[in-house]
């Protein structure tokens, strides 16, 4: 059955002619149609406009054929595409949390047994069905909250048994839930307790044992790398994504976020779709990543719960880059997978206007996902993943009210959740 949104206060995100990513001074562009309708069937746009260009057959003709939804007062936006998450994970970490609060740093957690490495114990000690079972509230909590794709990154395992096991999980996921979701491999997370003072045998290990599976049983889109400050070197980092690139994983990056790593050179430099966190981001890296086709990617949430200096989103579009806002929902840093309250991060910290902050967080991160073509905006022949809200002012909305859930019904692959 077709499905007919009419009387559409305001369809934001409209493309007539669509673009992969918006970048510099295109970021603040955002076309809408006010007053609109948006036709859906088979699970893609067919159509959309002014309520004044739609034509359809007497009430009769349509029964049965056209499910109706009135839309006055109401807007429509595509749903959020949040490009990096770790949200297959067991347990929650509050007790690092008080530490802190308390004023111990992120490294210094870490070398303590926290962080990561606590992740990994956990989730060494679960089931894959406690993980889905998991997983899967996570999934329904930001499908309302207006996330129609989303990234899932392995990274808790740290041995080659829980990293497969994790990305099982997230394959499981891609059938249970509607969600589009792609699937990065990140045993370069950390490094086990059991390899420290002996790193390049655990880079080994990823190489010549952990990505050959991963490719053989199709369980990853992607491969990642913690390029970063007391975790992997440029080299190890390089070492892999080769590996990587090999078996057809392209590489996403996890980048200067605790210093100037070399992060953001090296996933230049091999061809990362994606390249994320950025607070340590100069001129020199900025001038790197111009003209390529590297995502730069932000996670405010992270920034924020680690209290930590923040990525210069605003200087990066400003200098004609293109920028991305994803969530980083993870158990350590940023436990909430909330696009709403990331967009109003953008507005609010990095001085993002609305415009710029809506396509941070849905057509530059669909490209972060390699979905831009078919997800991100509203567009004929793309699919129909897209949120109505509740009654709004207006766009600038969305990002202002930042403790209230705006959505009010979901719609992903065409179908009303």
């Amino acid at each position: 059955m077709k499905i007919l949104i009419r009387n559409i206060k305001e369809l934001v995100q409209v493309e007539y002619q669509p673009v992969l990513m918006r970048s510099g001074k295109e970021m603040a562009t955002l076309y809408s149609v006010k007053n609109a309708f948006l036709m859906i069937d088979k699970g893609k746009i067919v159509d959309f406009g002014s309520m004044d260009d739609l034509f359809l057959p007497d009430e009769s003709e349509r029964r049965g054929r056209i499910k109706e939804i009135d839309a006055t007062g109401k807007m429509v936006f595509p749903s959020f595409c949040d490009s990096h998450t770790h949200l297959v994970y067991a347990g929650s970490r509050e007790l690092e949390y008080i530490d802190k609060i308390k004023g111990l740093s992120y490294e210094e957690i870490a070398k303590r047994g926290g962080g990561i490495l606590n992740s990994a114990k956990r989730l060494h000690e679960s089931s894959e069905t406690e993980l889905i079972a998991q997983a899967l509230e996570r999934l329904e909590e930001i499908t309302w909250l207006g996330t129609g794709a989303v990234e899932i990154k392995s990274g808790y395992g740290l041995n080659t048994e829980d990293e497969l096991k994790i990305l099982r999980v997230i394959r499981s996921l891609k059938e249970l839930s509607p969600l589009t979701i792609k699937a990065t491999f990140l045993g370069a997370h950390a490094v086990p307790l059991e390899y420290r003072g002996k790193q390049h045998e655990y880079v080994d290990l990823i190489i010549n044992e952990m990505i050959p599976i991963v490719a053989s049983e199709e369980l990853a889109d992607f491969i990642d790398v913690f390029c970063d400050k007391g975790f992997f070197t440029t080299e190890d980092t390089e070492r892999i994504l080769m590996a990587g690139i090999k078996y057809g994983l392209r590489p996403k990056i996890h980048a200067n976020e605790l210093d100037f790593s070399g992060g953001i050179e090296v996933g230049v430099k091999y061809g990362a779709l994606s390249v994320d966190h950025l607070e340590f981001t100069g001129k020199d890296q900025i001038d790197v990543l111009k003209g390529t086709e590297t995502m730069p990617t932000i996670l405010p949430g992270a920034a924020f719960f680690l209290n930590m200096q923040l990525a210069p989103a605003r200087t990066m579009i400003d200098a004609g880059l293109p920028v991305g806002m994803a969530s980083d929902f993870n158990p350590g840093s940023s436990p909430s997978g909330n696009m709403q309250l990331i967009q109003s991060m953008a507005c609010i910290n990095y001085r993002l206007t609305p415009e710029e902050a809506i396509n941070s967080t849905t057509l530059n991160t669909a490209y972060a996902m390699d979905l831009s073509h078919e997800l991100g905006t509203i567009a004929i022949g793309k699919r129909a993943n897209l949120y109505i809200t509740k009654p709004v002012s207006s766009v600038a909305y969305m990002p202002y009210a930042f403790g209230s859930n705006k959505v009010e019904t979901v719609i992903l692959n065409g179908k009303i959740c």
